[in-house]
């Protein structure tokens, strides 16, 4: 498919990626940005489900790197939840191939509501690590279910992933926000290349579009890493915060 897109509106694109990756990065969600960037830019929704897994899959690379170099994770924990996203996403992602352009929006203006309310019930999250460091079944099994759960969604729907995960680790298993978020990098990473993976082979990635906005993802998740690991909760909260402003907006916007 050609798709043709102006310099300003490239330019518009790879500025928004690169917000998007800083806002990921920092509390997850960069979704919210990226998604509707891609769909103002004028990428069908198919296509800009592909060409958004690919910038944010590159993006993502390097955050999980830098929490894992900082060792802000638990990485047994991180694994088994990326084994059960990396199954779920390519689900979703299956999933989204075989429905049209018009039942993708519709399901995004469903389920975004849902996905604001959980945020905006769960904002105020504690910071404490309640977490006494062994892997039993229970956990390991825990680990997995959050994976498989928030990997469908993120193959399906998407934006939020990493909010969603951030929830899930500090809620059911008692990570600090520092050490939640580095584990939701390890799970988003993984359900980010099992539906790239399936994007790729259905070629509905747009490279001339998605490889700039990939470079300015990578910035983004870097500058934003730095702040996320410097600041701890004191920064990922408030970005929190922003993210649900965000979704909100955007859910407003669909509704006009």
């Amino acid at each position: 498919m050609g798709i043709q897109i102006s310099l300003p509106m490239m330019a518009f694109l790879v500025f928004m990626t690169g917000f998007a990756g800083f806002v990921d990065s920092a509390a997850g969600g960069g979704g919210l940005i990226s998604l509707p960037a891609y769909l103002f830019a004028g990428l069908p929704p198919h296509y800009t489900y592909a060409t958004n897994k690919f910038s944010a899959a590159c993006g993502t690379t390097f955050a999980t790197a830098s929490f894992f170099k900082n060792g802000a994770m638990n990485l047994k924990v991180g694994i088994l939840a990326a084994i059960g996203s990396f199954a779920g996403s390519a689900l979703g992602a299956h999933i989204v191939l075989m429905l049209s352009d018009e039942v993708l929006q519709m399901m995004m203006f469903i389920i975004l509501p849902i996905a604001a309310v959980v945020i905006l019930w769960r904002r105020n999250l504690p910071d404490e690590n309640r977490d006494d460091g062994t892997l039993n079944l229970k956990k390991a099994l825990l680990a997995l279910g959050i994976g498989l759960g928030i990997g469908l969604y993120d193959g399906m729907v998407g934006p939020g992933t990493g909010t969603f995960a951030i929830i899930a680790f500090t809620s059911l298993m008692g990570f600090d926000l520092r050490t939640a978020n580095g584990n939701a990098k390890v799970l988003n990473l993984a359900s980010n290349y099992a539906s790239l993976f399936t994007y790729l082979s259905s070629g509905l990635v747009v490279f001339p579009v998605g490889i700039p906005c990939a470079i300015s993802n990578i910035v983004g998740n870097i500058i934003g890493s730095h702040f996320a690991l410097r600041k701890g909760a004191k920064f990922i909260r408030p970005m929190m915060l922003v993210v649900l402003v965000l979704l909100l907006g955007k859910l407003i916007t669909d509704m006009l």
